[in-house]
């Protein structure tokens, strides 16, 4: 069994003073260089932090302490987690000296965050976070501190934002709260808790190929909203809109793709589910799902197994079947933050965070003046956009926008005065002491006719004469671009955090 650090008090939430770094551990910095970039797209190794949670959270009154439900889960992937390990090892750090630490809270100095135990498994989750009605806010995010046994901080991390509601509407829900009703294509979790008792919580989850109620993992499933008249397939089109009760949904599992067979989403009042109710589902409402085309199934479970449970009709209330505990699910919007991180330089001494998210890609202009304009979250004056192994000329806006410049085909293909063929490059982010951002976007320079006069008075325009870049670097860039989002890492992680 690893032997875990005896941390009698959690730190403080945000504002938190980062742990102290032992100068052996305290490396130099240096820029990024081309060849540990190559050597870095060859083989990889990022760190990722992963923070399921949902999006609302209820809140507790008094004394009571409404845990969060589903828990929100951190999860981590990719061998680097490993691989640091091993490098804290090497440079003589103890067995305690290399454990990771880690600790979560709901960034309010009131509450003491909580410690997750990360080590030997891949992810953990917080079962015990609630809000009360003391905090006033109407939204917060969860905050993630991790950090080295040695005292080496990695940083603090944020989920999305989250909704506080006081408790689940009981009223009929209208659209014009649609931050509480749930769209066609977004996540859920669904759960079951028998008798309101907290200790038999289960959730909808797919493991080793199958669908079974966990108790201790929760899965994100997209929900989707079909045509009425939609065959059964493992191919189907879908519809935009929220959704209502009533309406023909598809559940499918956002870490596998594993989905079940059409349903028909319906109310349950008590232990009853509801024909004729069209009203939006909102937010931790209970519903049934019936298996459309069958004899009055349902969508169940009996203890850990997902079944299909038969409903019996209600003899004086046609538009009433009666279910069992089972069949009653209560259904929940989910969110995701992702975090992913590379040492490209080896061991750094400031936090990795705040890690730069990039949500889109955007190019302006071609020939000599091609810009790429990058939107996303975090954007600091300390990074610079690489495409592939070559680092482009960056313009920081603000935390929201960088701008670029396009290389020129030839730093990528040697010779080459025009694009001759489709050639397409990942796109990363470079912290000035060798952090690598991978933003899995990536970008495709697509071809020319033929090579294009050189325009020096672009450079005029683009930049002063002490900025500008030699010539030869700034020829024939693209006319268009595509950014291409690559998969989230799988359900399973590469190599989990070993003892």
């Amino acid at each position: 069994m690893p032997v875990m650090p005896t941390l009698h008090t959690p730190p403080s939430p945000l504002p938190t003073p980062s742990p102290p770094v032992y100068d052996r551990f305290a490396p130099k910095e240096q820029r990024l260089t081309r060849e540990a970039m190559q050597r870095y797209l060859r083989e990889r190794g990022d760190q990722t932090v992963v923070i399921l949670h949902a999006k609302v959270a209820q809140k507790s009154y008094g004394n009571e302490k409404r845990f969060f439900c589903p828990p929100p889960c951190i999860y981590l992937y990719g061998d680097g987690w490993q691989r640091k390990r091993h490098e804290l090892q090497r440079a003589g750090a103890s067995e305690h000296d290399s454990q990771l630490c880690a600790f979560i809270g709901i960034g309010n100095s009131d509450q003491d965050m909580q410690q997750l135990d990360l080590n030997g498994k891949h992810y953990c989750a917080a079962k015990t976070l609630y809000i009360s009605d003391s905090d006033k806010r109407k939204h917060f995010m969860l905050t993630v501190k991790k950090f080295w046994g040695n005292g080496a901080d990695i940083g603090v991390f944020h989920s999305r934002r989250i909704k506080v509601i006081s408790k689940p509407s009981k009223k009929k829900q209208s659209l014009k709260n649609a931050d509480l009703c749930i769209a066609s294509g977004t996540k859920v979790a669904l759960f079951n808790r028998l008798r309101s008792q907290t200790v038999s919580t289960r959730y909808l989850h797919v493991e080793n190929g199958n669908f079974h109620a966990s108790s201790t993992q929760w899965g994100a499933f997209t929900i989707h909203l079909l045509d009425d008249n939609e065959s059964e397939s493992e191919e189907f089109s879908v519809r935009d809109g929220y959704i209502h009760y009533g309406s023909t949904v598809k559940l499918v599992c956002a870490a596998t793709g594993m989905a079940l067979p059409r349903l028909i989403i319906r109310k349950v009042d008590k232990q009853t589910a509801l024909m004729d109710a069209d009203d939006p589902v909102s937010q931790l409402h209970k519903c049934a799902f019936y298996m459309k085309d069958t004899e009055r199934m349902y969508l169940c479970l009996s203890q850990e197994r997902i079944i299909q449970f038969q409903a019996t009709p209600c003899p004086r209330e046609p538009n009433k079947e009666m279910i069992n505990d089972g069949a009653s699910w209560t259904i929940i919007s989910t969110d995701k933050a992702e975090y992913q991180f590379y040492e490209g330089m080896g061991p750094v001494r400031a936090p990795v965070t705040p890690v730069p998210i990039v949500n889109s890609l955007h190019l302006n202009g071609g020939g000599d003046v091609a810009m790429l304009e990058l939107t996303g979250e975090s954007f600091s004056p300390n990074l610079r956009v690489w495409f592939g192994d070559v680092e482009a000329e960056t313009m920081y806006r603000c935390q929201e926008s960088m701008l670029c410049v396009v290389p020129d085909i030839s730093a990528f293909r040697r010779g080459w005065q025009w694009v001759r063929q489709p050639t397409q490059v990942p796109v990363s982010l470079v912290r000035n002491d060798g952090i690598i951002y991978a933003t899995n976007l990536t970008f495709t320079y697509t071809p020319e006719p033929g090579p294009r006069q050189h325009c020096p008075q672009a450079d005029d325009i683009m930049r002063p004469p002490q900025h500008r870049l030699p010539p030869a670097s700034l020829h024939d860039t693209p006319t268009s671009a595509h950014a291409h989002h690559h998969a989230s890492p799988p359900a399973n992680p590469l190599v989990p955090l070993q003892p």
